[in-house]
């Protein structure tokens, strides 16, 4: 900040140099001094020379000019904000020497001064102090973590694996509605709706004004034929899913609404229509197809892409709230001090404060200051505040009123509110997009949700636990960095399933958050040090948990990280390095077997394949203590 001001201050004292006294100009155009500018002279309006008016000249100053450094620094500030910076770049290219008025394109070279510091101060200074707003956002949030050995990621993962919930999902039992929940919920039925709302999509975009009837009865039918198709798609799903698990998704609801939209549309539009094709009552609803384009979210949402897309916009707009609260107090406060400052300025119509844009009242004030937030003409409604009028009591005299608070009132609030509190809210939106500079292959929590989504497909009732086996399959569903990807061979599947420590329940089933909180752990190697035993590594673990996420169940962080001591638990790691060491061994002998039929000789004594088993025992029971 300090850097930039003194930018500002180096280029005003330029400017006094350059323009000191040579903005000064007369209302008549044909006279270029003060000496000469007295008298009257005509005006023609709107260029109408049946229509003269006799004004008096006036010698007058710009409104922001370079006389004084103050002065100076004003001018400059409004080009800052890019608000009004062509006029006063005109007026300096037509300036010529003190005291003298403008004359046409008298010193061009002068628009360097003006690029120069736009180029300097409005793209290079501004930009590097938006980026000072949003790192120091940044490190103030990370403050109270200094001190914790887990970085923001593995936070926010862990975060999410310990206040994941599986989600239910619906699979009927009959089998001709388990035939209509196949077709609705198959990938080809969605892949046709989503092409179905785009067409409708494209019908609608397709009316105009003055459009033949034939046309507009073609894009009738068009309407009929949509609305046909989402009628026989909600008669499907809720065929498939029944009333109570249809109405309970949200996104369902929303359909049924589009339909029921549709519907009454169509039956005000036939009402609405008399035989002589003129309407006959004044009803139109017709907004209720527009709805339909919002159905392209529904699908969008199932890419991966746009998905993540939508985490992070969900996740932005969690913490924006606290900025918006900011900004409301800001607006408040202004709102306030502008009501009783400039609330009693006379309204006239041939100024910024007019009958739309005053501050009279409370909503007005507002409505000016959002104005003013948006840079739209900021520094005239300022100019129109220091020259406004008042009346007195009586209202039969006015007299000027305005003063010099009005630089201070609008500066202050722009630098405020333009470069500082709508900088944060860029802030929270690339903290939560952070993912997007980083290295894709590193697990994220916008990678997690697809976790849960799968899990339900083994876990359709959501009890929170499957079958063991069903883990494989499950993380070669899911791909990398959480999952196995399903081009993963079943064995090395099983070989990375080694280094996961979560316990394995005597009915052979694994728990959700266990089995989550395994996968989030292994991945970005949370506590994972070979140097370590695997109680001291759940011990300091456990520690970090209950100091940074403040949790209280026992029974889930147990589930998630084995407290020290436990030797009765067997874990999944366990289970698959036996599973591996059978594998091998028999693999092994089918090799000895087929050496032995073929006649071969030299084959490795018992003890080199005691040893061999032993040590690869011993490989896999190190990579499960260090899941």
């Amino acid at each position: 900040m300090l850097v930039m001001f003194l930018l500002q201050f180096m280029f005003a004292c330029i400017g006094v140099q350059l323009f000191k006294g040579k903005l000064y100009y007369c209302t008549d155009p044909s006279k270029l001094s003060q000496e000469k500018c007295v008298g009257e002279f005509f005006e023609y309006s709107s260029g109408d020379y049946y229509k003269p008016e006799l004004l008096a000249r006036e010698w007058l100053n710009s409104d922001f000019n370079f006389d004084h450094v103050s002065n100076a620094l004003l001018a400059l500030f409004t080009v800052t904000t890019f608000e009004g910076w062509p006029n006063l770049l005109y007026q300096s290219i037509d300036s010529s020497v003190e005291n003298v008025g403008p004359i046409n394109n008298y010193r061009p070279a002068v628009a360097i001064y003006f690029i120069a510091y736009i180029i300097v101060i409005a793209f290079f200074m501004v930009n590097i102090f938006v980026g000072f707003v949003i790192v120091t956002f940044q490190s103030e949030g990370e403050q109270e973590y200094k001190n914790c050995e887990l970085d923001k990621n593995q936070r926010k993962c862990m975060e999410f694996a310990l206040k994941a919930k599986p989600i239910k999902r619906y699979i009927p039992t009959d089998k001709f509605q388990y035939k209509v929940w196949w077709v609705v919920t198959s990938r080809w039925f969605e892949y046709l709706i989503f092409i179905i709302i785009l067409l409708n999509t494209i019908s609608l975009a397709m009316k105009y004004h003055g459009q033949p009837s034939a046309y507009e009865e073609g894009l009738a039918n068009l309407n009929l034929f949509f609305t046909a198709v989402f009628i026989v798609e909600f008669i499907l799903k809720l065929m498939a899913f029944r009333f109570r698990n249809y109405f309970g998704d949200p996104w369902n609801v929303f359909d049924f609404l589009i339909v029921l939209g549709s519907i009454i549309d169509i039956i005000v539009e036939q009402v609405n229509t008399s035989a002589d094709g003129q309407p006959s009552v004044n009803i139109n609803i017709t907004f209720f197809r527009l709805f339909r384009v919002m159905r392209l979210v529904k699908l969008l949402s199932k890419g991966e892409g746009i998905r993540t897309l939508l985490w992070t916009f969900i996740k932005s707009f969690q913490a924006l709230p606290y900025v918006a609260l900011l900004i409301v107090m800001l607006f408040f406060i202004y709102a306030v001090i502008g009501m009783q400052v400039f609330g009693k300025f006379l309204i006239d119509d041939s100024t910024q404060i007019n009958r739309n844009n005053n501050f009279q009242t409370f909503p007005q004030a507002v409505l000016v200051l959002f104005r003013s937030a948006t840079g739209e003409a900021w520094q005239l409604i300022m100019l129109s505040c220091l020259n406004a009028h008042c009346d007195d009591k009586t209202g039969e005299t006015t007299y000027k009123c305005g003063h010099a608070f009005c630089y201070m009132y609008f500066i202050t609030f722009y630098m405020i509110c333009s470069f500082l509190i709508i900088n944060l809210f860029v802030a929270v939106i690339m903290d939560n997009f952070d993912y997007l500079t980083r290295d894709w292959s590193i697990l994220g929590p916008h990678h997690l949700d697809e976790f849960v989504r799968l899990w339900s497909e083994y876990d359709p009732d959501a009890k929170g636990r499957i079958k063991h086996l069903d883990v494989v399959a499950l993380l070669r569903k899911i791909q990398p960095p959480l999952g196995f990807g399903k081009l993963c061979p079943h064995r090395t599947a099983c070989k990375k399933l080694v280094t996961m420590n979560m316990t394995l329940n005597s009915d052979g089933t694994v728990m959700f958050n266990a089995t989550l909180f395994a996968l989030v752990r292994t991945s970005l190697r949370i506590k994972t040090d070979a140097n370590k035993t695997p109680d001291q590594l759940n011990e300091e673990l456990r520690f970090i948990i209950k100091r940074v996420f403040k949790i209280k169940n026992q029974k889930l962080l147990d589930e998630v990280v084995p407290p020290p001591g436990v030797e009765n638990d067997v874990t999944v790691g366990m289970f698959y390095a036996t599973f591996l060491i059978q594998d091998y061994f028999r693999r092994f002998q089918k090799r000895k077997e087929q050496r032995l039929k073929s006649g071969m000789t030299g084959a490795p004594p018992a003890a080199t394949v005691a040893l061999t088993v032993r040590s690869h025992n011993s490989r896999c029971g190190a990579r499960f203590a260090f899941g």
